[in-house]
């Protein structure tokens, strides 16, 4: 008996060491992943903001935990199996779905510097793809729902280079680093954004009851955080035209239109040139504005598509379906 137990004991630590080493295999595929996927990242902190901005301060916090909830959401349940299941059955349409999926993020973009340059029109648009809001509970209801689109896709990309960092793993392994990163993404990014949206109300806090110095920091805090908040509202419209218009350049490339992918390789190549001291840098953001360029143009060329063709079919095939249901 004796013999037995410690062959028994022998074979749980045995059945220990793998689980710690696939553990350890797991948090270094879903570090590289994270890391590949740190671009988009950040821009997936810096568009999120913006669809808090003009709200009560007491609506901050619970806007980001809705839009946070539904990230996970869209990661877990929907992204992840969907990515095992292409990546088992139809490779061929990952490519054709994030190119979709950065049309509509360039599409999200231009209608945003729309906005900017012509309010009015820009809410001619919106009431004529039926997104305006009534009330302010639908002005909340509808900006959730849209931010929660927008991270459908910058997930999926990042899902996307996730699952291509462990495309050679077992399919076990793909599902546990997928929803690793997408847990670890969505805490990083969501937790940044309350951070960013509270900083003001940590500034009255601090202006009221700190010392000399740290009234001071407050007072900044709280002067600065609106024009902060703008700002970096118009760094997440940004970062949607060039992500959007960056996938869509590579998945063109893919398809073997390769004229966009010449060109952004030739505005990272002179942008590189013009700033020797750090080419890495200066070759980024060349290709980054040249992404931009490129998905304002096709969000320009998107805006009246969706306006006039898309969104009256879409109403359309509602309404027959919902006739439909009624009879």
């Amino acid at each position: 008996m004796a013999t037995g137990l410690l062959a028994l004991l022998d074979d749980i630590a045995g059945i220990a060491k793998m689980a710690a080493a696939s553990l350890d295999d797991v948090a270094a595929q879903a570090g590289k992943a994270g890391a590949k996927a740190a671009g988009v990242v950040i821009d997936d902190a810096a568009v999120t903001p913006r669809y808090v901005v003009g709200f009560a301060a007491a609506r901050e916090l619970p806007i980001v935990r809705r839009i946070a909830i539904g990230s996970l959401r869209n990661k877990l349940v929907f992204l992840l199996p969907a990515a095992l299941a292409l990546s088992a059955f139809a490779p061929w349409a990952i490519t054709p779905l994030l190119v979709l999926g950065g049309a509509f993020l360039c599409y999200e973009g231009a209608e945003k510097v729309y906005e900017a340059i012509a309010p009015h029109a820009a809410h001619g648009h919106e009431a004529a793809v039926g997104v305006a809001p009534p009330d302010p509970q639908a002005l909340e209801d509808t900006k959730v729902a849209g931010a929660i689109r927008t991270d459908f896709i910058l997930s999926a990309e990042i899902m996307a280079i996730t699952l291509a960092t462990v495309s050679t793993g077992s399919l076990l392994m793909q599902g546990v680093v997928l929803a690793v990163v997408g847990v670890a993404i969505t805490v990083v990014v969501y937790g940044a954004v309350a951070l960013i949206v509270k900083a003001d109300d940590a500034g009255v806090s601090l202006a009221a009851g700190g010392s000399g110095a740290l009234r001071l920091v407050g007072r900044g805090l709280v002067a600065g955080m609106p024009a902060f908040l703008k700002a970096l509202a118009v760094v997440g419209t940004a970062a949607m035209l060039w992500v959007g218009g960056g996938i869509v350049i590579h998945g063109l490339e893919e398809f073997g239109l390769a004229a966009a992918g010449h060109a952004l390789h030739a505005a990272e190549a002179a942008g590189a040139a013009l700033l020797p001291p750090a080419p890495g840098f200066a070759g980024w953001l060349a290709g980054a504005a040249a992404s931009g360029v490129f998905g304002l143009a096709l969000g320009a060329l998107l805006i009246p598509t969706v306006e006039h063709l898309l969104a009256p079919a879409f109403r359309a095939l509602r309404g027959a379906f919902g006739g439909a249901r009624r009879a």
